[in-house]
C-alpha cells in the first residue's frame, strides 16, 4: 500500500485537470494550507491507510476515555456528601490509560518536541502505576477476603515499581524492562486467577457474588483477553496490532456503570436517610415545651438551637401552680440519634418526679436511677431549678453541669452559682445537694449547656463564662426573649456559625426575668 508521502502527492496532483493546472492553484492556495501539506508529507513515519484509521480508532478512544473522566470528577464534585471514592479511582485509571494510549500514537508524539525515548519512558511509568487506581477501585467494592489478597497484591507492586525505577537508574534498558513487565502483568492474572479459583473451592458457606461484582468480572474477563493478547504480542509470541483498547473499552465501562450506580444508590441512601432524621426530629420537637410556662412576676425565654436533625440537648418544665414550676436542663454526651433517643429517655424520667419537684437534690437523684444502666458510653449532665415566687426562693441543684448565672441588684452583678455532683447515669449511688437562693425584682438567671461556652472561633478560642458574664452585665434592660436572641447572635457571630464554620455543639438556654 502506498505510503503517506505518495499519498499526499498523489492527492495534489488529481487536485485539478493537469500538472500545470495543479501547480497554478497551488501557488493561489493561502500558506497555511501549504504549510500543511508540507508538515504531513514530511512526516518521519510513513504510515499506510489502514495505519492511519487504526490511529484514529486509538485517539478517538483516548478522547472517549478522558471525556468519561472528567465527567465522574465532575460528578463526585456535584455529589460530595456521597463521598463515593470509586469514581475517583475510576477517572484516575482512565485519564492514566488514555495518556498512556496517545504516547504511543507516532501522530500525537509529532505534535511535541520531545523524543521517542521520553514517550517511552511515560507509557513505562503509566504501565506501572495503571494497577493501583484500578485496584483501589476493586477494593472499595469487594467483600473482607478479596480486599485482604488486593492488599498484598498492591503491596507487591509497589515494591517491584520501587525496584523498575531503581533499575532505571543504574541504566538498565526500557526494552529488558518492557519484557519484565509483560512477565509481570502475566504472573499477576495467574496469581488472581488461582486465589479466585481456591476461593471458590474454599469450604464453608459461599457468599453470592452482588450484581456489581458480576458486571465487573464480566468486564474483566473481556479485558484480560485483550491483555493477554497485548503481552504475547509484546514477547512476540504473536502478531499484529494491539488490540488491548478495546477490551479496556469494555472495563471502563463495566467499571463506569458500578461508579455511578454506586453513587445514585447512596444519594438514594441519603435520601432516605435525611426523611427518616426529619421525622426523628419532628418526633424529638414533640418531646420539648410546646410552650413557656405563665406565672405573674416571671418572665422565661427558651431557645434551643441543635448542632443536627436531631440532638442531645433537651429542657422542661414541672409546673406546680401559678407560683412554683420547676426547671430542668440537660447535656448528653455525643450528638445525632443516640444522644436524641436518651434525651426523649429523660423526659419520661423527669415527668415521673413530680411529687417531689420541690426538692432538686431529690429529683435529680430519682432521675440518676432510672437512667443508670442503660446506656454505657454516654451519660448527662443536668441543672434543676425549683423557683417559689410565693417565698422569693431559688432551690438550685446540678450535676456535672455549667454552673448557673445570677444577676442581681441594680449594677446587675453576675454570680456564679455550682452546686454540682456526679453526672446522671453512671453512678447509682451518687448523692446530690442543693442551695438556696434569695431572689427579687429585676434578678436575671441563666441557664444553658456547655454550647454557649465551648463555642469557638477560627483561633480555636471559646466564647467562655467571662463573655457570657459580661454579656448578661451589660444586657440586662432588654427583655428576656431579645436577650436569648442577643446572645446566640453573639455566639454565632463569635464563631463565624453564620458563614463559613458549622455549629459544633447543641446549644439551649433559658433566660427567667424576675418582675
Amino acid at each position: 500500500m502506498p505510503g503517506l508521502r505518495l499519498f499526499i502527492f498523489e492527492a495534489l496532483r488529481s487536485a485539478g485537470p493537469s500538472n500545470r493546472d495543479s501547480a497554478t492553484i497551488q501557488s493561489h492556495m493561502p500558506d497555511a494550507s501549504n504549510t500543511s501539506a508540507l508538515l504531513l508529507a514530511q512526516a518521519d513515519v510513513s504510515l499506510s491507510r489502514s495505519d492511519l484509521r487504526w490511529e484514529f480508532a486509538n485517539a478517538a478512544a483516548a478522547v472517549a476515555l478522558l471525556s468519561i473522566a472528567l465527567a465522574a470528577i465532575a460528578l463526585f464534585c456535584f455529589r460530595r456528601r456521597t463521598r463515593e471514592l470509586t469514581l475517583i479511582y475510576f477517572s484516575l485509571f482512565s485519564i492514566l490509560y488514555a495518556i498512556r494510549l496517545l504516547a504511543s500514537l507516532p501522530s500525537f508524539r509529532s505534535l511535541f518536541d520531545e523524543p521517542p525515548k521520553f514517550w517511552s519512558y511515560v507509557s513505562w511509568i503509566i504501565s506501572s502505576i495503571l494497577i493501583f487506581p484500578g485496584g483501589l477501585f476493586l477494593y472499595q467494592v469487594v467483600g473482607e477476603r478479596l480486599r485482604k489478597f488486593l492488599r498484598w497484591l498492591l503491596a507487591a507492586r509497589a515494591l517491584y515499581a520501587v525496584f523498575e525505577i531503581l533499575a532505571v537508574a543504574l541504566g538498565v534498558s526500557l526494552a529488558k524492562l518492557a519484557v519484565a513487565n509483560n512477565i509481570k502483568v502475566l504472573a499477576t492474572l495467574a496469581a488472581t486467577a488461582l486465589f479466585l479459583i481456591a476461593n471458590r473451592l474454599r469450604p464453608g458457606p459461599r457468599t453470592r457474588l452482588t450484581p456489581e461484582i458480576r458486571i465487573l468480572v464480566a468486564g474483566f474477563v473481556v479485558w484480560l483477553l485483550f491483555i493477554l493478547h497485548a503481552n504475547l504480542l509484546g514477547l512476540k509470541v504473536l502478531r499484529g496490532h494491539n488490540v488491548e483498547v478495546l477490551g479496556c473499552l469494555v472495563f471502563v465501562a463495566c467499571l463506569g456503570y458500578v461508579s455511578a450506580n454506586r453513587t445514585f444508590a447512596n444519594e438514594e441512601r441519603l435520601l432516605a436517610i435525611s426523611k427518616e432524621l426529619e421525622i426523628a426530629r419532628r418526633i424529638q420537637s414533640s418531646t420539648l415545651p410546646q410552650s413557656v410556662p405563665t406565672l405573674a412576676g416571671l418572665e422565661i425565654a427558651a431557645r434551643y438551637v441543635p448542632m443536627s436533625a436531631v440532638a442531645g440537648d433537651f429542657y422542661d418544665f414541672l409546673c406546680i401552680n401559678e407560683k412554683r414550676v420547676g426547671i430542668l436542663v440537660a447535656d448528653v454526651t455525643g450528638h445525632g440519634v443516640p444522644a436524641a433517643l436518651i434525651a426523649s429517655m429523660l423526659k419520661v424520667a423527669f415527668e415521673d418526679q413530680a411529687d417531689h419537684a420541690h426538692d432538686p437534690a431529690r429529683v435529680l437523684s430519682g432521675l440518676n436511677r432510672s437512667l443508670c444502666g442503660r446506656f454505657d458510653a454516654h451519660f448527662v449532665t443536668a441543672a434543676y431549678l425549683f423557683v417559689d415566687l410565693e417565698k422569693g426562693l431559688l432551690q438550685y441543684s446540678a450535676a456535672a453541669h455549667p454552673p448557673l448565672l445570677l444577676a442581681s441588684g441594680a449594677a446587675g452583678k453576675v454570680r456564679e452559682i455550682e452546686e454540682n455532683g456526679l453526672m446522671l447515669g453512671m453512678f447509682p449511688e451518687a448523692v446530690y445537694s442543693s442551695v438556696e437562693i434569695s431572689i427579687g425584682p429585676g434578678d436575671r438567671c441563666l441557664l444553658y449547656t456547655d454550647g454557649i461556652l465551648e463555642a469557638k472561633n477560627a483561633a480555636r478560642e471559646q466564647f467562655g463564662k467571662s463573655r457570657c458574664k459580661e454579656f448578661l452585665e451589660t444586657q440586662r434592660d432588654i427583655p428576656a426573649a431579645r436577650f436569648a436572641n442577643t446572645l446566640l447572635d453573639s455566639v454565632a457571630g463569635f464563631s463565624g456559625y453564620n458563614s463559613v464554620r458549622a455549629q459544633e455543639d447543641d446549644i439551649t438556654l433559658l433566660v427567667l426575668d424576675f418582675q
